[in-house]
């Protein structure tokens, strides 16, 4: 059976077209969803740079992501190669809300030596539409929606989802 096309990936500034099609397979394999490229970008994110942090604010990028969602999509998730925040907290990899049915990640903090920033990158993708599809946090450091505010807590999480989140998942998709 074929995942329904839900998800549109969406290319934010100056991120290869190349990786957002990495992030569609996990996505589906791990959630169910479908995800493909879409035709929707935004070609910078300087509306969003807040010159104190020198960090890009996720909401506003989230917001605007929702002008290139297009009309087949349910959800829409940009990927982008900046440094994202949320007030009061140092960093983040990426912001779901949940509401809008939009999400962004930063493969910008992902980055490092070899290939294994692409996992990590996969990881988030399915983390951020997770939350998407209404999961919330996990305590289970190996399991896909836990949390992560460290590299080291990145390189840690799996491309899966555990037990209790499986089963919250299958539990949130049937409503």
């Amino acid at each position: 059976m074929t995942a329904v096309k839900e998800l549109q990936l969406a290319v934010i500034g100056e991120v290869p077209v190349g990786l957002l099609r990495e992030l569609e397979a996990p996505i589906e394999q791990v959630l169910g969803v479908g995800a493909w490229v879409g035709k929707g970008l935004l070609p910078e994110v300087a509306f969003a740079f807040n010159k104190e942090r020198r960090q890009y604010h996720t909401t506003a990028v989230t917001r605007r992501l929702l002008t290139v969602r297009e009309p087949s999509a349910r959800f829409v998730m940009g990927v982008a190669d900046v440094d994202l925040f949320v007030p009061d907290t140092p960093f983040v990899y990426g912001e779901a809300d949940r509401e809008a049915r939009a999400a962004v990640m930063s493969i910008w903090r992902l980055r490092g030596e070899g290939d294994a920033w692409k996992r990590r990158a996969c990881v988030e993708a399915v983390h951020q539409v997770g939350h998407l599809l209404g999961l919330s946090y996990c305590e289970d450091a190996r399991c896909a929606m836990f949390q992560a505010t460290t590299i080291t807590d990145a390189e840690r999480r799996q491309l899966h989802l555990c037990n209790n989140c499986r089963n919250e998942f299958v539990k949130q998709r049937k409503m």
